[in-house]
């Protein structure tokens, strides 16, 4: 059995006609495909069973694409796709920073889509099962925040794990290895594992802001990730090495 054949993919958008288009193309790329034109619908796919890529259409005719992401999100560290007719840098922005890890504009290339959505789905399967801390793995340790970089998982101290997106682990993986340096977006973007499929500067501003809700105290007055006007942004160390 192929790749495909054990992946299952939601489609959430309101047009029958991109619908049917999407659902035809995975389909014969082997893929398992569920459709849904709402949110109701939606979540009653999500009870059928696991999924393991959600492509969502941004504007819904009676609902707001971006909330049901960011209730997805709030669930699962699932890859998300944001499909969007408009070409509003402000919604592609949004969209990501709420819960999509990759977006493509309407009319889209199909080629370029499954790409992209087969780029997903092969660096989340990359990712070893949730494991936990032993002496045996590879930690960094900053503040009160264990990052496991063997099993690929955030801890606090009291070993309450916290989700991290692939694009949100790697990005705080870069950081964390180049502790009180100053790095640039386009540094960051290079040494970065998680940012594979096309990234734009700003792609890297808005992951920042999302590690800095889940790592900081008061993110608007960061502990670790400080930003460095017209430079880039610097990690504040110390960061211990622990195995």
């Amino acid at each position: 059995m192929s790749e495909a054949l054990k992946k299952t993919l939601l489609i959430v958008d309101d047009d029958d006609d991109i619908r049917q288009l999407l659902a035809d193309a995975l389909s014969q790329k082997g893929y398992q495909v569920l459709e849904a034109e709402n949110g109701s619908r939606m979540w009653q796919c999500w009870q059928q069973g696991d999924i393991d890529l959600v492509i969502m259409d941004l504007y819904l005719r009676d609902e707001d694409g971006l909330q049901l992401a960011r209730e997805i999100r709030d669930q699962s560290a699932i890859p998300i796709m944001m499909l969007t007719g408009k070409g509003d840098e402000t919604d592609r922005i949004l969209g990501l920073e709420l819960a999509a890890d990759d977006y493509m504009m309407k009319p889209f290339n199909l080629r370029e889509l499954l790409a992209r959505i087969h780029a997903l789905l092969r660096r989340a399967s990359s990712q070893p099962p949730l494991q936990p801390l032993t002496q045996e793995h590879d930690c960094l340790l900053f503040g009160s925040w264990v990052l496991d970089l063997t099993s690929r998982q955030l801890r606090d101290v009291q070993g309450k794990e916290v989700s991290l997106t692939l694009g949100e682990f790697s990005l705080l993986e870069v950081l964390a290895r180049h502790p009180d340096r100053v790095l640039s977006r386009e540094q960051i973007i290079d040494m970065s594992r998680g940012l594979e499929t096309e990234v734009f500067d700003r792609t890297v501003d808005v992951l920042i802001l999302r590690l800095r809700r889940k790592l900081e105290t008061n993110p608007k007055a960061p502990e670790f990730i400080k930003t460095q006007r017209g430079m880039g942004y610097l990690f504040q160390g110390p960061v211990h090495k622990s195995r």
